[in-house]
């Protein structure tokens, strides 16, 4: 795996369909569905450190390169873009979607369901 210091932060955005929020990590593809936003980014963050644990640790470490080099469909990254250019233009709308980043976790730990 080539790690380069942009490499690190995971591009992520969630958006509003319905009563859920629906969390992207666009980097490694992952989703994660809740009621409210905060409680959907923690479920994808979560979610992003126990990935990391079984592609470096876990009985995936085989496949890591291939786990960690995983990438959304063009679509997710399209909408990305989109909700990013709202975003430098004031457009966007907090309550129906967001964008953040995600710092990719530097140390592997066991995650709290692998105990």
């Amino acid at each position: 795996m080539n790690i380069r210091p942009v490499s690190l932060i995971l591009r992520c955005y969630a958006d509003k369909e319905g009563n859920q929020w629906q969390a992207f990590c666009l980097d490694l593809s992952l989703a994660a569905q809740a009621s409210s936003f905060e409680e959907a980014k923690h479920k994808l963050e979560r979610m992003i450190g126990e990935y990391v644990y079984d592609a470096l640790v876990g009985e995936d470490k085989v496949h890591a390169d291939a786990l960690l080099n995983r990438r959304a469909p063009l679509s997710y990254w399209l909408k990305y873009h989109w909700y990013f250019m709202l975003c430098k233009v004031g457009s966007v709308h907090k309550e129906l979607r967001r964008i953040f980043k995600e710092p990719l976790p530097l140390t592997v730990q066991q995650p709290y369901n692998h105990a």
